[in-house]
């Protein structure tokens, strides 16, 4: 990376003189601003509302963690620290120290081993006190979910001379657990298996230690401990166990003893009984088996309650190690994994003797590259079943022709919704949707009854269960079954607006503005239009009523509500609502506050030209904390009572002030046809009327909605890197785009070029000298583009697709998908197979009216793209070489659809900048540009220096 910094320091030394004038004392923008411009990372609030933690992290290099109260007049910098978490009593915030960036980056360049690599620190900081205290060696930490006074966590096996730490500690509540660690004996070096577990209950005052532990989990309240040791083989009388540690009186039960691959420690919702999984075959064994075993208080020691012999499994499945556990709430039912058992490997097969072949059948459910795309996933696919304590009775619930399950909130009722789309999946290849079929399950007898046939759309059960609610995308309305009649209703058909996007230009049913939220008691359900929402009777009884009055479509504001408590599952009659608000019109971003049952309607708290992130509220007090942004501000941390006027707590990125940066806002024009339509201008800080710029538009569907988005300088992973272009003398237009189904290509040059021409009516805006920008689709739209006008000087196509007709039958790599139904459907928005339509894949397909392109394009084509096959870049780039025109290809080895890597996001910044400076500054030509960069010399020499005339 620093030679990476180095190279593209030349760059900087080459630019000047074709950058526009600046603002006096404003510098531009360049490419060594990158690393550390920052953002915030995770923050949190604590449950009484008084104190808030966040990270401010830069793009590359080492984090701050921030601790302050609620009001910013108290604050406590942490260098390093990240993932803060408060206590539930509001007294603690735990975090993790990283080394040193440099430290880790030096351990990576010397190739050293994981263990050998720097290490974190747990640290934490008593709430009003500016003290950090630091836990070294320490593995990893826990709190209870919603229990408050104890913290436990795991130490490792100091490997070197600790006595400096040691003495940093001494005197701390913490040195005698990290004396225990070394087994009370500076410089030991005795290996063990397991890892010190220190107990501390901060509340008490007290800390306790187990040796060899290898896992463990709170219960949710925090009143248990389930742990797991593995003594050192060396010590004979002690054996492995699983240990229930008691918080309050310092105790300990064991439920199992013996070695034994121990996994998914779960409590019921009181911390009272214990459910786990093992494995105690022996190491050689050739089959594993897993066990559930139960717990229940007062018994003597945990007990197998369901294993592959069990009576309710299915005859040859077993207990799945790959199944998830839990309790429903009330603790009366267990829920665990089940599936078929894997027949012992054959040890006879000799790998290099054996074919490697994928044998593609037309009745597969899913084509080979989806099923080896999945293999992992598939090979540890498991089924839930069900345990009942009381009566040792189990219960399976799925199989494989119902696969996924969904219960009510609190899993105590008799009955689940179960889904699956067996034997609907063939059509999944140019439909792209699933085609499911609903059932009622009784979780009592495993019983089920279809309750819904050839469903696409969204699907979910109330959380009482008394009713299973979906969205039907073909009749786009939604529907209750009623679980006690049995009866199934339409219920938003007396709703006189749309329920489905109003807006949809695909060749496909529209989709539906959210799932719904449900009253308390399963009475109503809440559901969306494009503005506002509706209270709707899921018996049919009621008519709808609009909670908000009408206000979001008559200010063309959109209204939905915001889940604040995690946990909440369904809103309380008279609950205060908080709604995120968002003007189609004017863009601006903000909240409104709702009560059930007033007929106020919405109250306005804030709404303005911003862009709101991450809003949370402190559990048990009214205090918000949030980010605002807008193109100017970066998106900082605020808190307060009262969203309008909280209190700024967080300041980021104060270098920006030193560089010349830019405005936002609207422009509108007229299409070609006729259409009103809208972009998202952007200008240079020191905007100057009276001169003349270069324009870049970039493009992908519909932008506009990112108007108060901030746009920090970084190496993107492909799209405009638009503050910086903007920050260095350019104009760049983001229009929004409509599509006429079957005429993608032509749609995007009815608003695109409009645009351009609207926009070069106004004199500063310099018709010659305009370039194009898009990434995947919107790389196919600027490859488009060219072959039907020569308006723009220069292209630049990230992903595109040349070729409709290669492309229709291709494969989505990452997901292992057939591209058809992406033309059929979607996106692509051709609207007919290949063979029903083959005029509209050629007038699409830039490839077949090359000879028409006379704009010097540089097309990226990565070679692992996942999702638009590079050899469509390859396609494009032959084709336009063999024409003799001006073309240029960026492969980015294993680099996916968009750019991961940093150094190759970097790379991809320069070049960009370059280009475009050359084509519309006359800045002098990069070697690159003007002779290319041979495969010799890949590695050695990048050709960011200026060409030798």
């Amino acid at each position: 990376m620093r030679a990476f910094l180095r190279r593209s320091a030349v760059l900087l030394l080459l630019t000047p003189a074709y950058t526009y004038a600046q603002q006096p004392g404003k510098k531009p923008l360049d490419h060594t601003v990158y690393d550390g411009w920052q953002s915030i990372g995770a923050k949190t609030i604590s449950n009484d509302g008084k104190w808030v933690a966040y990270v401010i992290q830069p793009q590359e290099g080492d984090a701050t963690l921030v601790v302050t109260d609620s009001k910013g007049t108290r604050k406590l910098e942490v260098p390093r620290g990240i993932t803060p978490s408060v206590t539930e009593d509001s007294k603690y915030v735990l975090f993790t120290i990283k080394p040193l960036y440099k430290d880790t980056r030096q351990a990576r360049i010397k190739k050293k081993k994981p263990d050998e690599m720097p290490r974190d620190t747990m640290a934490y900081v008593q709430l009003g006190s500016h003290e950090i205290i630091r836990i070294p060696q320490v593995k990893t930490f826990k709190t209870p979910e919603k229990g408050a006074g104890v913290i436990a966590y795991t130490l490792e096996k100091p490997k070197a001379d600790t006595s400096a730490k040691k003495r940093e500690l001494k005197g701390q509540p913490h040195y005698d657990s990290f004396l225990d660690a070394d087994d009370d004996k500076p410089g030991s070096d005795k290996p063990t298996d397991g890892s010190t577990l220190v107990i501390w209950n901060y509340a008490k005052k007290t800390i306790d230690t187990v040796k060899n532990v290898t896992d463990f989990t709170f219960s949710k309240p925090g009143n248990k401990l389930l742990l797991v040791t593995k003594p050192d083989k060396k010590d004979s009388l002690a054996k492995p166990s699983v240990m229930l540690w008691d918080i309050a009186s310092r105790k300990t039960d064991i439920l199992n003893r013996g070695a034994g691959n121990y996994k998914f420690f779960t409590f019921d919702e009181e911390g009272r009984q214990v459910a786990y999984l093992a494995e105690r075959d022996s190491a050689k064994a050739i089959q594993k088996s897993h066990k559930l075993y139960y717990y229940a208080p007062g018994a003597d020691s945990a007990v197998i309650v369901a294993d592959n012999n069990s009576k309710g499994i299915p005859a040859k499945w077993g207990v799945s190690e790959n199944g998830s556990l839990s309790f429903s709430k009330d603790g009366k039912k267990l829920f665990f994994g089940t599936s078929p058992v894997a027949p012992p490997k054959d040890t006879n097969i000799v790998d290099f003797e054996v074919a490697k072949v994928d044998v593609w059948h037309y009745q597969d459910d899913y084509l080979q590259t989806q099923q080896l795309k999945t293999l992992d996933r598939d090979l540890k696919k498991s089924f839930t079943a069900v345990y009942y304590p009381a009566t040792k009775q189990l219960v399976q619930l799925a199989d494989r022709k119902m696969d996924f399950l969904i219960f009510p909130d609190n899993n105590n009722g008799p009955y689940a919704l179960g889904y699956s789309d067996y034997d609907q999946r063939i059509a999944l290849q140019w439909t792209g949707k699933t085609l499911k079929t609903l059932y009622l399950v009784n979780t009592v007898t495993g019983e089920r009854k279809v309750i819904k046939d050839k469903l696409i759309g969204l699907q979910n059960i109330s959380p009482e269960g008394k009713f299973i609610n979906w969205f039907d995308l073909e009749k786009s309305q939604h529907f209750a079954y009623e679980v006690a009649t049995g009866v199934t209703r339409e219920i938003t058909t007396a709703i006189p607006t749309k329920l489905a996007d109003e807006e949809n230009d695909v060749p496909d049913f529209a989709g539906s503005y959210g799932a719904p939220t449900w009253l308390e008691g399963d009475k109503y359900l809440y559901v969306n239009d494009r503005y506002d929402i509706w209270q709707v009777d899921p018996q049919g009884k009621e008519a709808p009523v609009m909670i908000t009055g009408g206000y979001g479509r008559k200010t063309r504001t959109v209204l939905r509500y915001v889940k604040l408590d995690k946990e909440e599952k369904f809103i309380r009659p008279k609950q205060s609502l908080l709604l995120s608000a968002y003007n189609d019109s004017t863009k601006y971003g903000g909240y409104f506050s709702l009560k059930l049952g007033d007929k106020k309607g919405p109250q306005q708290i804030a709404l303005g030209p911003y862009g709101y992130l991450g809003i949370e509220k402190a559990v048990n007090a009214d205090m918000f904390l949030f980010q605002r942004m807008n193109y100017v501000e970066s998106p900082d941390v605020y808190a307060g009572k009262n969203i309008a006027s909280a209190v700024k707590l967080s300041a980021i990125n104060p270098q920006q002030k030193e560089y010349n940066w830019g405005t936002a806002e609207l422009f509108k024009w007229t299409t070609f046809s006729g259409k009103q339509t809208e972009g998202i201008l952007y200008k240079p800080e020191d905007f100057d009327p009276s001169k003349k710029y270069p324009v870049l538009f970039y493009f992908y569907e519909k932008l506009t909605d990112g108007l108060y988005g901030y746009q920090p300088p970084a190496p993107t992973p492909s799209r405009l890197n638009i503050s910086f272009f903007v920050s260095r003398g350019y104009l760049v237009l983001a229009p929004d785009i409509s599509y006429e189904i079957g005429h993608p290509g032509e749609s995007a040059y009815d608003y695109i070029v409009s645009g351009a021409e609207a926009l070069t009516k106004n004199p500063w805006a310099d018709k010659a000298n305009m370039g194009i920008q898009g990434q995947s689709w919107g790389g196919y739209q600027v490859a488009y583009l060219v072959t039907r006008t020569n308006m723009f000087k220069a292209a630049w196509a990230g992903a595109p697709v040349a070729n409709m007709t290669s492309a229709y039958g291709g494969i989505r790599w990452e997901s292992g998908m057939n591209r058809q139904f992406q033309y059929e459907h979607t996106q692509s928005r051709i609207g007919a197979t290949l063979w029903e339509k083959p005029e509209l894949y050629i007038e699409n397909s830039p490839l077949f009216h090359l000879p028409k392109v006379n704009t010097p394009m540089v097309i990226m084509a990565n070679d692992a793209d996942g999702a638009v096959p590079w050899y469509q870049g390859i396609e494009l780039f032959t084709g336009l070489r063999r024409l003799g025109k001006p073309v240029w290809m960026l492969n980015y080895n294993n680099e996916a659809h968009n750019l991961v890597q940093r150094q190759n996001r970097k790379d991809i910044q320069v070049r960009e900048q370059q280009f475009f400076d050359h084509m519309l500054k006359g800045a002098p030509a990069a070697q690159w540009i003007k002779y290319g960069l041979p495969a010799t010399d890949k590695g050695r020499n990048w050709g960011f220096e200026n060409a030798a005339e």
